[in-house]
């Protein structure tokens, strides 16, 4: 397989350029993907102190902060995406 059939650019010029920043974006996603578990982690702490006080695993009005200012900073995809990192984070409710 060429670099232009891999990529589906029509240029090897364009197939380079594809390929380096495909790179990026794959270093990228891992940095996102630790960050992520470095998320569940903590929140699972937050989680853990909040029970063992006799406190509810879930705070809504926390989590509705955390929808908004990611909505605020990504539009409405933001919510999605919060949503899911939330669901990772504490589980279905």
């Amino acid at each position: 397989m060429t670099v232009t059939d891999r990529t589906g650019a029509r240029t090897d010029e364009a197939a380079t350029v594809i390929d380096g920043t495909r790179e990026r974006i794959d270093a990228l996603d891992d940095r996102i993907i630790g960050l992520v578990q470095e998320r569940m982690a903590v929140s699972a702490v937050i989680q853990d102190a909040r029970i063992a006080s006799g406190g509810r695993r879930v705070n809504l009005s926390r989590e509705n902060e955390i929808l908004g200012r990611f909505r605020d900073a990504l539009g409405t995809p933001g919510t999605s995406l919060a949503m899911t990192l939330l669901e990772l984070s504490r589980g279905r409710i």
